[in-house]
């Protein structure tokens, strides 16, 4: 777990989305189910201080992400707060 992962999760509970941590699931399976506005949105947590090498999608991880994302429903990786709010306010704008 990314040590900045309950912070984000708290950033998305506090703007009003429900979520469900996941992240103990494993098989590249994303980290949290946020549902907001009707929708149930996979997301995967990565830590922004690390170095991009250090952020890169595990080989199931990107493997789960590729066959989601051709079913039409993309996992989203959030790398900070300021990301959580971003995802958040893109769904409230939509």
């Amino acid at each position: 777990m990314d040590s900045n992962h309950s912070a984000i999760l708290g950033v998305l509970r506090a703007l009003g989305a429900h979520v469900v941590d996941t992240s103990h699931v494993g098989g590249g399976f994303p980290d949290a189910l946020v549902l907001h506005r009707g929708k149930c949105l996979p997301v995967e947590i990565k830590d922004g201080a690390k170095p991009p090498s250090a952020r890169k999608l595990t080989p199931a991880q990107a493997v789960f992400h590729a066959e989601w994302e051709r079913a039409g429903c993309p996992v989203t990786v959030l790398t900070s707060e300021a990301d959580a709010v971003a995802f958040i306010g893109a769904r409230e704008a939509a």
